[in-house]
């Protein structure tokens, strides 16, 4: 049985969404005539790496399709493509991408300190990954906040998060090449990839991820791939 969606998340959260992604649009260093370097893949194997994902075409479809109620906005990839190669750095400062993450599904994540609504939805992101976090799934928060891991760490201390991975980009690479490839509006960014790397779906502004709406999404994602 086909469920009703909710078309939009609540009025507070839309209208804080809209206020981040301007102010994102004023400080972003925005990418001109391709791609900015942080998909460092050779083009023979992202082609590759892209027309594997491009066949997933009918699961992504799935994933959206199971996109209700507090996270509607989430909209399936059309089409799929690889993001193996998107790069960041790891908790301990150390050099990682999207290929790490081989056979876990990620629900990656970009924000922040002074993204209201990122900060606003980070607890619940940590929910998340309590609720659902093992060897088949993460949550990947990725902070953007230019300069030093002061501020980051700082408010992660404050709100208490426990259960989240610490992973950084604070020069706005990674925001810029999504922007490029047209999902990245402004912040927060959430991406749902499989455990091959493939982007399944994508959304711009914050949800309510402490939520069963956030969990059955999260178990499509895992029943589609199997």
């Amino acid at each position: 049985m086909s469920k009703q969606k909710q078309k939009f998340p609540a009025l507070r959260l839309v209208f804080l969404a809209v206020a981040a992604g301007a102010v994102a649009g004023a400080i972003a260093v925005y990418v001109k005539g391709g791609l900015d370097g942080n998909m460092a893949a050779t083009p023979i194997a992202a082609e590759a790496e892209d027309a594997a994902c491009t066949a997933k075409q009918a699961q992504a479809k799935a994933v959206g399709d199971a996109a209700t109620g507090h996270v509607a906005a989430m909209l399936a990839a059309d089409p799929p493509r690889s993001l193996n190669a998107l790069t960041f750095a790891g908790p301990e400062g150390e050099a990682m991408s999207i290929a790490d993450f081989a056979g876990r599904t990620v629900l990656m994540n970009l924000w922040a300190t002074w993204c209201t609504p990122c900060r606003e939805e980070m607890p619940a992101l940590d929910a998340l990954q309590a609720a659902k976090g093992s060897d088949d799934f993460e949550v990947v928060a990725v902070n953007v906040d230019r300069g030093g891991d002061e501020k980051p760490t700082a408010f992660l201390e404050e709100t208490g998060i426990q259960s989240l991975g610490y992973y950084r980009d604070n020069s706005m690479k990674i925001f810029n090449d999504l922007k490029s490839q047209g999902l990245a509006l402004g912040l927060p960014v959430t991406l749902l990839i499989d455990e091959e790397g493939c982007l399944l779906a994508h959304m711009n502004g914050p949800a309510e991820w402490a939520s069963p709406d956030a969990e059955r999404l999260v178990d499509a994602a895992h029943s589609t791939g199997k």
